[in-house]
């Protein structure tokens, strides 16, 4: 007969496979919703984050979904919004500094003519590209819809904007597009095979941005994504029908 410790220790290994296992398989049943979250870490688990190399605080402003414009008052952070490897930032809103206060209010020259030629009112979202909606806003867990299509299609811009981010810096995304339209929403362009405008261009309604890649799924398919104050919103509301 099996002794008392081997045992326990027999039934500590069954049940560290048991959870092990449950936890894998939670994780793999999550995959679907396209997490938003750093390639390190959880950007949400921690009231504060350290600027890896290629982060961007468009980037960071969508991972966190506190969105840029709150990441750089809680942080002091003056436009063009740069970032040093190194840096904390603040997850959190905390009292205003003095320095805050007066800082230097500028913006990039095509930031700052995006903003004056676009109101909040004046959008008129386009489809980025054409197809059947695979996952709706609720099935991404409010985080976008996906759209189909093949690989290698060409995607456009929704409207017209500033190409804040373009890279694969986050988890979930593959090669990601993020364009800023005025100063209260971004769009966001996800599972590219090639992008095909860099940060900082400014782009048209209808200019081609990228090419579409393999989504969550393992089929072609653009994860598409509008923000609000850095906030995911219904992109089915704002497209035209």
């Amino acid at each position: 007969m099996m002794g008392c410790q081997d045992f326990f220790n027999c039934l500590s290994r069954w049940m560290f496979l048991f959870f092990f296992g449950f936890i894998v398989s939670g994780c793999a049943g999550t995959q679907t919703q396209a997490p938003i979250q750093s390639k390190n870490r959880d950007l949400t688990s921690s009231s504060y984050y350290t600027v890896k190399k290629g982060d961007t605080l468009y980037a960071l402003g969508l991972a966190t979904g506190y969105g840029y414009e709150r990441l750089a008052e809680w942080n002091n952070i003056s436009a063009p919004y740069e970032l040093f490897v190194g840096q904390k930032l603040k997850l959190f809103k905390g009292g205003l500094s003095h320095s805050h206060l007066n800082r230097k209010k500028t913006q990039p020259k095509n930031e700052k003519t995006l903003i004056n030629k676009k109101g909040t009112s004046e959008l008129n979202w386009q489809w980025p590209v054409i197809g059947k909606i695979t996952r709706n806003f609720y099935n991404t867990g409010n985080k976008g819809i996906d759209i189909s299509g093949y690989v290698g299609q060409k995607i456009k811009a929704s409207e017209s904007g500033v190409v804040a981010y373009s890279g694969s810096g986050l988890l979930g995304y593959g090669k990601l597009l993020i364009i800023k339209h005025n100063y209260l929403y971004l769009s966001a362009y996800a599972h590219n095979r090639r992008l095909l405008v860099t940060e900082g261009q400014e782009v048209k309604k209808g200019q081609l941005i990228a090419e579409m890649g393999i989504g969550v799924n393992g089929k072609s398919a653009l994860h598409f994504e509008i923000r609000k104050n850095g906030k995911p919103v219904n992109p089915t509301i704002y497209l035209s029908k």
